[in-house]
């Protein structure tokens, strides 16, 4: 059955451990959330955890049995979903009185949703009869929030067994089989960091994916995006594929936590001015290759497409930027992933390191070369997990331990795949650094690419192991976080009530008058982003200037184009345009670009 969100936000997927039981905190109110479905030993830790809290009796899926991966995430998203329909039963039952959850289901509702006016209209009834009534409906209207799963579809390494490559066994491909064998109904799988063809092609054989028949799907496919040209190119694979993609997560390139895609410049204001603009061609592009997979198969056609959703995400701080996305570009929802880190009623954050995430300031979030994919990485400096790599640096053995292995790619020294955060990648690549003959500046600098590079795939993982006090590998407890730049905006724990308040304007829980508008923000990071290519750029080639210029053309076009965005935030919007002519300003020094003409 297809209900439609009751809230106008979802939690995003956040690192490995953030929201890997956010369903079971906040479902029962509505609230849908992501879980990462990437580390299938966590899942397993946390399927113990629990089996055991529930008092049920756990099985343990170990590593030698046929196709353990699927089956450990098969197995965990079922008992997540039993365990929120459990929860939604007991809350049906409650009495509408003071402290119980099923007045705050309804106290967290947004204000113009028709089932709050239904709720204020039940407690303003004075006959008894028709409050029951009432109380009865409201009931009988309640529908948890969805259970999303995530697949970073970089992350999809072969898998043997016997010495033989596994059919259809790599990494993200068994990930997706859990999810797809999972009990799971008004659903989605979230795709992100690209396409990827291996695991897309599977998707065809998931007749779990197909319509109902009534235009509706039980499980659904999201793919999360940074721009228009990117959803396009996916929703056609996928549509010739017979696999409707029902929503597009359009998030910034580099406003956002964890792994930051830069665009080439490209704005998300100007992004989603796009999608507004093409949402229709979009949808009408796709349409023609599904329903002619439709056809070839025999299955219904229908006269309309399939709904299509356009939701954003990444950075967004206050009520009026959340609002202005929806009113302004019609997205029909909003991501709210860093600020819920402070939020231990929806996320999993140990103690130390929420304390960490309540005083970070914008200087403690920075985007780092420390992942081992090579992608830019969002990162919160001063974490048990950097302070362990720069002691083993220290103690001449640089690296860490690789004991699970999602992140290995890397055939420079070895036959077979190894992770350049591994103590044995840094030791050969540090061996090599030291035979060539340059300059000892050069060689630092070299050093520390290769030094950066830090374990994620347990100091990701390890904020739910201390949490619960449960070991996730042996003798290691040390984490690190992801966190966007907005978090330095969030200063302290909050309850879930007071953040959705916050999103919905009820209230207001950031104190500092100084931060920027989210589109400011993210223009701001792009120009640091510009002058670090910039001032890397040893031997400038033809290629790069073309790839500056381009890059410089996109940001004066997105500044040009937020000039005439008029209103933008309301009172701030002098704020805003003066903000604006800064950045040309700065662009312009930096690339000698013609400055864009502000109107205010």
């Amino acid at each position: 059955m297809y209900n439609k969100p009751l809230h106008s936000f979802h939690i995003p997927v956040m690192g490995l451990a953030f929201t890997i039981d956010s369903p079971v905190k906040v479902a029962r109110f509505g609230i849908s959330s992501v879980i990462s479905i990437v580390e299938d030993k966590l899942i397993e830790m946390m399927r113990g955890y629990y089996y055991a809290r529930f008092k049920l009796t756990f099985t343990p899926i170990p590593a030698n049995e046929n196709d353990f991966r699927a089956k450990r995430i098969t197995d965990y998203l079922n008992l997540v979903n039993k365990i929120v329909l459990n929860q939604m039963d007991k809350i049906r039952n409650e009495a509408f009185e003071t402290g119980s959850e099923i007045v705050k289901y309804f106290n967290l509702l947004p204000d113009q949703h028709p089932m709050k006016a239904l709720y204020q209209k039940m407690n303003d009834t004075v006959n008894q009869e028709e409050k029951e009534n009432i109380a009865s409906l409201l009931r009988k209207k309640m529908v948890p929030g969805s259970i999303d799963v995530n697949i970073m579809t970089k992350l999809d390494k072969n898998n043997y067994e016997n010495g033989e490559l596994l059919e259809d066994g790599s990494d993200a491909v068994a990930s997706l089989r859990g999810y797809v064998d999972s009990d799971l109904s008004n659903s989605s799988v979230v795709f992100s960091a690209g396409l990827n063809p291996r695991l897309y092609n599977y998707l065809e054989k998931c007749r779990q994916f197909d319509t109902s028949g009534d235009g509706f799907f039980k499980k659904k496919v999201t793919v999360k995006v940074s721009d228009y040209r990117s959803a396009l190119i996916q929703g056609k694979y996928l549509a010739k594929k017979g696999i409707w993609v029902s929503e597009f997560r359009i998030e910034s390139g580099l406003n956002c936590g964890g792994h930051a895609f830069a665009t080439d410049g490209l704005l998300m204001g100007p992004i989603l001015e796009e999608f507004k603009t093409k949402k229709q061609e979009l949808i009408d592009t796709m349409y023609e290759l599904y329903s002619n997979v439709l056809k070839s198969r025999g299955g219904n056609i229908f006269k309309h497409a399939p709904a299509v959703k356009i939701t954003a995400q990444g950075g967004i701080g206050t009520a009026g930027e959340d609002q202005f996305l929806r009113q302004h570009y019609g997205i029909e929802g909003t991501g709210w992933g860093s600020p819920f880190l402070l939020v231990p009623e929806a996320t999993t954050v140990d103690a130390p390191l929420l304390q960490q995430l309540s005083n970070a300031k914008t200087d403690d979030i920075i985007l780092s070369n420390n992942s081992p994919l090579g992608v830019r990485f969002h990162y919160l400096k001063g974490t048990s997990g950097e302070r362990l790599r720069l002691q083993r640096i220290k103690n001449g053995k640089a690296g860490s331990p690789c004991t699970e292995k999602h992140l290995v790619s890397n055939t420079e020294f070895t036959a077979a795949p190894i992770c350049t955060a591994s103590h044995k990648y840094q030791q050969l690549k540090i061996a090599q650094l030291k035979t060539l003959q340059i300059p000892a500046a050069e060689y630092e600098q070299k050093l520390k690419a290769v030094t950066d590079k830090e374990c994620l795939c347990v100091g990701l993982s390890n904020a739910a192991a201390n949490h619960y006090n449960i070991k996730f590998v042996k003798g290691r407890t040390e984490e690190n976080i992801c966190p966007g730049p907005n978090i330095a905006w969030f200063s302290k724990e909050v309850s879930l009530e007071t953040m959705v308040g916050h999103i919905y304007g009820r209230n207001n829980i950031i104190t500092d008058e100084g931060r920027p508008h989210m589109f400011i923000a993210e223009l701001n990071l792009y120009l640091t982003y510009l002058q670090e290519e910039i001032d890397n750029d040893k031997t400038p080639g033809l290629k790069k200037e073309k790839f500056i210029l381009e890059f410089s053309q996109n940001l004066m076009k997105g500044i040009s184009y937020y000039s005439n965005l008029f209103p933008v935030t309301g009172a701030g919007n002098a704020n805003f345009h003066k903000a604006l002519d800064s950045a040309a300003g700065r662009l312009q020094a930096m690339t000698q670009q013609p400055q864009a003409v502000t109107i205010h």
